[in-house]
């Protein structure tokens, strides 16, 4: 059975994930607080603002003011979450996420909640399809994507730690873990869940697990897939990408997101400069329609068979 027919008592939630390990860090750190956009149930933070009435900061409907807030409050020596969900953080408040955050270095994390196509039948307006691309354009800003709840917990504690703003996606539907046990997370490295040697997959979260599923499908067509989750899409891990250029010679990257501006494009600005290679670039090209999350992404081919006739296509050149 593949990972996308796997049972619910097999898959994670990782927003669940990030409110539990907010919680723990605040409980270690009086720095930290959570702020928020009248988002406080659709960021899962009812129970901790329960256990920390006065550490979330609610400006309401107002994600400029939200994000200037938290530009602020790090500047008086506080540890801000900014949580919202991400069209509306990254969309709505680009020039302070830009001016206020990013130029300034403050330690704000930003948090996109539901990101890419999780609120289907919300339409475009809800869509988050563009934040990749408009968050790699702003200075030195990292941009991670968890893959499942263990990496989103470890992403959480590296960027509290750095002392430098970061932009983070926390997905809204459960996801299987695919991390090995144990292990952590380190900006600008991605990690080897599948060796290979004839095309390699490069996936981000939601993608991950059904990127390994399609390797999966197609060692049953003799094709062997590397699969790398690049969790980090900037900085992206320069070295291991450059080595699946060199050693599978086709890269086929993965990403609920638009086709232009994010991961696909970051592994493409890297390998045309050193080592191009045959790829494909699979996300949505465009506008999504409005419809149910599962088929937006079977519409777009951002599943196992989609990803693997994708590979298929390319390793057949």
């Amino acid at each position: 059975m593949s990972r996308e027919e796997s049972s619910a008592a097999g898959s994670f939630d990782c927003r669940q994930a990030f409110a539990d390990e907010l919680a723990a860090m605040a409980r270690e750190d009086s720095r930290i607080l959570a702020v928020c956009n009248d988002s406080v149930g659709s960021s899962n933070l009812i129970n901790f603002r329960k256990e920390f009435p006065d550490r979330v900061i609610n400006v309401g409907i107002a994600e400029q003011n939200m994000v200037g807030v938290a530009a602020g409050l790090a500047n008086g020596g506080y540890l801000p979450f900014v949580c919202a969900a991400s069209p509306f953080l990254t969309g709505r408040a680009l020039e302070q996420i830009k001016a206020d955050v990013v130029y300034s270095d403050f330690p704000v994390v930003l948090c996109g909640m539901s990101p890419g196509m999780a609120y289907g039948e919300l339409g475009p307006t809800h869509h988050s399809i563009e934040d990749l691309a408009w968050m790699r354009a702003i200075g030195d800003l990292p941009v991670i994507v968890p893959a499942d709840p263990q990496e989103t917990r470890a992403v959480m504690r590296c960027v509290a730690a750095s002392g430098k703003p970061a932009f983070m996606r926390v997905g809204r539907f459960k996801v299987p873990a695919v991390s090995p046990q144990g292990q952590g997370f380190e900006l600008g490295k991605a990690v080897t869940l599948r060796e290979g040697r004839d095309v390699t997959l490069i996936a981000i979260g939601t993608m991950v697990s059904r990127a390994l599923d399609a390797a999966a499908q197609l060692a049953g067509r003799g094709i062997d897939a590397r699969v790398i989750n690049a969790a980090s899409v900037k900085p992206l891990d320069d070295e291991l990408v450059l080595a699946a250029a060199r050693e599978t010679g086709r890269i086929v990257t993965v990403e609920e997101a638009i086709v232009t501006g994010g991961l696909g494009s970051a592994v493409a600005e890297l390998v045309a400069q050193h080592h191009p290679v045959p790829m494909r670039i699979l996300g949505v090209p465009g506008f999504a329609p409005t419809g149910t999350t599962q088929f937006l992404l079977e519409h777009f081919g951002l599943t196992a068979d989609g990803i693997a006739e994708a590979a298929h296509a390319l390793a057949d050149q």
